[in-house]
């Protein structure tokens, strides 16, 4: 049996071009890859390719005598059932029926590793996602960022990357001082500062310090305060590393600050930024001239008054990520940051970084639940724990992946909280419990499948069957591009895909045995439940990869 995936079909035309070009019919260089696609109509084949109409103007010919003479040498390829040039010169390939059900055993073979690669094989990111100062608890736009960082890490490594997940906090700056004063007045029933915090966790927080502390408010208040914002900053992360356990998100690394200015990393990043000779002296302060490089205005590294700025850590930070071996450092960021852009990229070119290579900023929109507003500082903001008991943890991250980055999110509850088909996620998921449901019904019936290499899958010749091979074969190439284009949504539209095309085969294709007249017989239920098995293998992996559940029963 012969087994054509799309990647291998990519690579036949490829090699097609390479013989026509060494018979010297084609006077053209080699293209690096090739693209197909499913096309549009099923009428069009399997798959198609626009190869000829890219090399036409440099081979000074006609695209469809470009595509004659490929489509002469692809039609040996074994497995190509035929090749038809169709329009200008697109080259639309019909394969055999056992080469394009053949990688049900591909999938099958494959189990949890079908769909990773090794295209970002020697690449070490750090990623930096969520980031929430501790002065508050996570919020729906944190969590989508908590969603989309966590699912893009997953992409990443399943494409052969190195990935650090990563959570810097500020624990040194005007928010904490306004924090720990915030703390401190619950605690002692006075206003809070101008711009402070107030709400029920800061009524919370400065309970358990006094709690844990008795006698802090009777201290001098330089160590009162010290106690409130050390332990304040503690409970504070406790409480965001609990949320986002329960979001199932983990961090690699979670960074402080502070250890910047303690571990004297903040002189090191000015000393190294001099060295590169991009640092002046004005008004007193120590400037760094950032609009060499795109900025919009240079900024301040070193204030007049000898204090470092929060962009002198942000250069030490990015120095330290450097030093750990990241090759490149890549920020997931809400809208409200875009300004953050030239100054990051900045940031490298001034320490001797090409910011191209080095640097990744990706700019996110906003998330509502409902249409709803949420601020820390008021206190009336819709946290991640309570989106989650609104709508479970699966659905949350689904719901905050499934668009673009940068596109706003309002997530209607009633939706997303229901066991519905017009709810993505359950659509998702119950094609994952009917497939479990089926094994378990043939397991019962007493069906025993051959081994994977005595199956014929070329019995798999229903148009409903040929749509669902042709969704399976995708999922290599939908991993690579979502984590390339560092587009998670694009995963989860797949899955949604997947699942109507499993819905449509098992409304038209009888799988199990019975009395009825288009009752299969044992070889082609063999195949089907192959199929099936495929299907599920894919759910599942795609699922995993936006950190959603594959449930066996719903």
């Amino acid at each position: 049996m012969v087994r054509v995936t799309p990647e291998e079909l990519s690579a036949a035309v490829r090699a097609a071009v390479s013989t026509a070009v060494d018979a010297g019919d084609l006077a053209v260089p080699v293209p690096d890859s090739v693209v197909v696609e499913r096309p549009k109509s099923r009428e069009h084949g399997d798959y198609a390719t626009n190869v000829a109409l890219r090399l036409a103007k440099p081979a000074g010919m006609p695209p469809r005598a470009v595509a004659e003479l490929v489509a002469a040498r692809l039609r040996e390829r074994p497995g190509v059932a035929a090749v038809d040039v169709a329009g200008p010169g697109f080259l639309n390939v019909t394969l055999a029926k056992d080469a394009l059900a053949g990688l049900v055993r591909t999938v099958l073979e494959a189990g949890p590793a079908y769909g990773r690669g090794d295209a970002l094989a020697g690449l070490h990111l750090n990623l930096e996602y969520v980031s929430a100062n501790p002065t508050g608890p996570l919020h729906l736009a944190h969590a989508r960022w908590a969603a989309a960082g966590d699912s893009l890490a997953r992409l990443l490594t399943a494409a052969g990357a190195q990935v650090t997940r990563e959570y810097y906090f500020n624990d040194a700056g005007a928010q904490i001082d306004r924090f720990t004063g915030s703390l401190v007045a619950a605690a002692t029933g006075a206003e809070p500062p101008e711009n402070g915090y107030s709400g029920a966790y800061i009524e919370r927080i400065a309970a358990e310090v006094v709690a844990a502390n008795p006698g802090v408010l009777e201290q001098p208040a330089e160590k009162r305060d010290e106690v409130f914002r050390a332990e304040g900053i503690e409970l504070m992360l406790t409480s965001i590393k609990g949320s986002l356990a329960s979001f199932g998100v983990e961090f690699d690394v979670y960074f402080s600050e502070r250890t910047l200015h303690e571990n004297g990393e903040i002189t090191e990043a000015v000393d190294k930024l001099r060295e590169q000779g991009h640092v002046y002296r004005a008004d007193g302060a120590l400037w760094l001239r950032t609009t060499d490089f795109g900025d919009d205005k240079d900024r301040v590294v070193v204030r007049s008054d000898g204090r470092p700025t929060y962009f002198n850590a942000d250069c030490a930070y990015y120095l330290d990520k450097r030093k750990r071996g990241a090759d490149r450092v890549v920020y997931l960021l809400g809208a409200d940051h875009h300004g953050y852009v030239g100054r990051l990229r900045a940031i490298a070119a001034c320490l001797g970084d090409d910011p191209d290579a080095t640097v990744e900023v990706i700019i996110g929109q906003l998330v509502t639940l409902g249409g709803g507003r949420m601020s820390k500082r008021a206190g009336n903001l819709v946290t991640l724990d309570e989106a989650l008991e609104l709508i479970g943890t699966d659905a949350a991250r689904y719901a905050l992946v499934r668009w673009s980055m940068d596109s706003p999110i309002d997530i209607d509850v009633d939706v997303w909280a229901s066991h519905k088909p017009d709810n993505p996620v359950f659509y998702v998921q119950y094609a994952h419990s009917r497939l479990a449901s089926l094994a378990r019904n043939a397991a019962d019936l007493g069906v025993v499948l051959p081994a994977v290499d005595e199956i014929d899958y070329g019995l798999l010749g229903h148009e409903r069957e040929g749509d669902l091979l042709r969704v399976l074969g995708e999922f290599p190439r939908v991993v690579a591009a979502a984590a390339e284009l560092r587009a998670p949504h694009r995963m989860a539209r797949y899955l949604e895909e997947l699942a109507g095309a499993y819905h449509r085969f098992y409304d038209a294709c009888r799988v199990l045995p019975g009395d009825q007249a288009d009752s299969p017989g044992p070889e082609l239920v063999a195949a089907r439940l192959a199929l099936c098995g495929a299907t599920r293998t894919v759910l599942a992996n795609g699922l995993g990869l936006l950190g959603v559940s594959a449930p066996d029963r719903m």
